[in-house]
């Protein structure tokens, strides 16, 4: 069986004229040059693609994408659309010119996007004489010194896209590159930067891209953020194949249907539906390159992440600049939504003179509105070089007690409801978390935090004054979920108690009134006693041997604390405890639709009982009534 096809993007880099295009040429038979005025002008303006097959020495079938950028100054923009999502570089430097200022700036800008691998060559050695290759070699190696390209690390190849000189070895060169490369994110959903959209005729509307994490496939959904909009895929290639399917690592192109060119343009990005949302504002760490102006406090910049650009504000947590050279922390602004996550890499220029200046990565790109600096800086630095596992336990962790569910947390990191779910587990079964109603988590020092706040608000009550249930819910401003978890925690552990709808502190409740009233107390433990087939007042007197009056003003007392409920209209009381018994009974049937023959099926009760208490768990929005039929909610 033929192993899979593993894929690799590589960026060209390097001046204007070096000769980027030609060689991408003699290594594929494609030119990259596909507009008009590239071909009459002779020099790249906008993106340009091509592909190189090959064979690992274990026989997987590589697939080598060539992104080519352009090298003139003018068209950094669309350079840094294509550098984005790039696996490595391949640097090209003339044998003739030697290293000149895009050289400088698109190994600077490759760096700031976190390219760390790739192939530095000698361009055209063709067109010079032996002593002027060896002036240019040490040179070059001067230039790359202290840089992911270091050539202590990585060779230098001198090719010539003319002759043929060194293109084996460059091949074999690139072979190993794809083979050490490994997988892109693949615990993370489906993202693809649009870098082109155009009308096909006989297809319609087409996007390309290169797939940052995920898997498409032919016929699924997707959605275009930011906006939401759904479209579907009608079918993909790479490189002219069709496929039924492609991977991350993979320059793409969707045939869509639902959408029209129009509505489409570089910078946008296609992501799974209801997976993840554009944002305008994240939390990243900035990087200054050195002999930059430093940068201030609320200035302008242009701010690039794959093949997007907007206009970004600069926010700086305390206020003072950044200084070339030095990393911080800083809050952008971004003139227009962009979809980013956690780790992803940018670039800053400058507005006026346009040029590079820094760039950095995202920490952060759903900030907590309102939070406070001095917290959110201090998150901020924990998240900074903290594991996965222990930057979801963080992400946890900053909403205290309001808790996070699982979409939140997948919009939040991009990871996959799967892989989140793994590390979800493995953090609760190391009671680092509590999990609540399926799918919202809270850390468990936010798990004690609520419980004291309970207890607390109870213990601000003077002697003996509970508080009703429902209005300590409210005080407290927990979920509905969380707060009956740590409710009954606490009843089970004897730190509360109850009497009817009051809860007090350990030692704080009232003695029941009916010990001082032997009546009353007679009186609650027959209803106490016989559950929801409750007798009627009448039998009960009788029973006893009171009159309608001590019935009445016991009743009366025993309604007024909540201790008995009474069915609507109808002459049918029922204990709390019974009710409370009934509630918890049909969180198990949450989902459900249920009739009158059900419920009394469920309860062993006759219709007499079963049509108040249906009516009353519909007032108390356990069900809702849905013609002859409920449904528990």
């Amino acid at each position: 069986m033929t192993p899979p096809l593993k894929s690799i993007v590589i960026g060209t880099a390097g001046h204007i004229d070096h000769g980027k295009t030609a060689l991408i040429h003699a290594l594929t038979g494609v030119d990259a040059d596909r507009l008009p005025e590239e071909k009459r002008r002779g020099i790249t303006i906008d993106l340009g693609f091509a592909s190189l097959d090959e064979t690992a020495p274990d026989g997987t079938p590589l697939r080598i994408s060539f992104v080519d950028v352009p090298g003139h100054a003018l068209f950094i923009r669309n350079m840094l659309a294509g550098a984005g999502g790039v696996d490595a570089v391949l640097l090209v430097i003339a044998a003739n010119e030697g290293v000149k200022p895009q050289t400088r700036e698109h190994l600077a800008i490759c760096g700031l996007l976190g390219v760390r691998r790739g192939i530095t060559t000698i361009s055209k050695v063709d067109a010079v004489s032996p002593e002027r290759l060896d002036q240019v070699l040490t040179a070059v190696r001067a230039f790359l010194r202290g840089t992911f390209l270091d050539a202590s690390e990585s060779r230098i190849l001198p090719v010539s896209a003319k002759n043929g000189e060194g293109l084996a070895e460059l091949r074999h060169e690139l072979r190993a590159l794809a083979v050490d490369t490994k997988v892109r994110q693949p615990d993370h959903v489906s993202r693809l930067p649009i870098d082109r959209a155009f009308m096909m005729k006989g297809f319609g509307t087409v996007v390309t891209g290169t797939l940052l994490s995920g898997t498409v496939f032919a016929g699924e959904s997707l959605a275009l953020e930011p906006g939401g909009r759904t479209v579907r895929v009608r079918g993909l290639q790479t490189h002219g194949h069709s496929e039924a399917r492609v991977s991350a690592g993979s320059r793409v192109a969707l045939n869509l249907t639902g959408i029209e060119v129009s509505k489409i343009s570089r910078g946008q990005t296609f992501v799974e539906p209801e997976m993840l949302t554009a944002t305008s504002t994240i939390d990243a760490e900035v990087m200054l390159l050195p002999g930059v102006a430093a940068l201030k406090h609320r200035e302008r910049l242009h701010f690039h992440a794959f093949t997007t650009e907007t206009l970004a504000s600069v926010s700086l947590y305390g206020y003072n600049s950044v200084e070339p050279g030095a990393k911080r922390i800083v809050r952008l602004k971004l003139n227009d939504p962009v979809l980013l996550l956690p780790g992803d890499r940018f670039v800053l220029r400058q507005l006026s003179p346009a040029a590079t200046i820094g760039g950095g990565r995202v920490l952060d790109a759903q900030p907590i509105e309102k939070l406070k600096k001095a917290e959110c800086l201090a998150w901020l630095e924990s998240m900074g070089n903290a594991s996965l596992e222990e930057q979801v336990k963080l992400r946890i962790g900053r909403r205290k007690t309001r808790g996070v569910s699982l979409r939140e947390l997948v919009r939040e990191t991009g990871l996959t409801p799967e892989a989140m779910i793994r590390h979800l587990n493995i953090l609760v079964s190391r009671n680092n978390l509590g999990r609540f109603a399926g799918d919202l988590f809270l850390t468990k020092d936010a798990v004690e935090a609520a419980a004291e706040a309970v207890l607390l608000r109870l213990e601000m009550k003077s002697n003996q004054k509970g508080i009703k249930l429902s209005e300590l819910k409210s005080q407290i401003g927990l979920s509905g979920e969380v707060f009956e978890y740590l409710v009954e925690g606490l009843f089970a552990e004897q730190k509360l108690c109850r009497q009817g709808e009051m809860v007090f502190s350990r030692g704080a409740a009232p003695q029941p009134s009916g010990e001082d009233d032997p009546i009353q107390s007679k009186i609650e433990g027959i209803y106490k006693n016989a559950g929801l087939a409750s007798p009627s007042t009448n039998e009960v007197a009788t029973v006893l041997g009171i009159t309608d009056d001590q019935m009445r003003r016991s009743m009366t007392m025993l309604l007024r604390d909540k201790t008995m409920v009474r069915m609507g209209t109808d002459p049918v009381y029922i204990h709390r405890q019974a009710l409370d018994e009934l509630r918890a009974q049909f969180k198990g049937f949450r989902g459900q639709t249920i009739d009158v023959a059900r419920f009394k099926q469920i309860t062993g009760l006759s219709r007499k009982y079963a049509i108040p208490l249906l009516e009353y768990l519909d007032r108390e929005r356990v069900t809702r009534k849905e013609g002859d039929r409920r449904l528990v909610l």
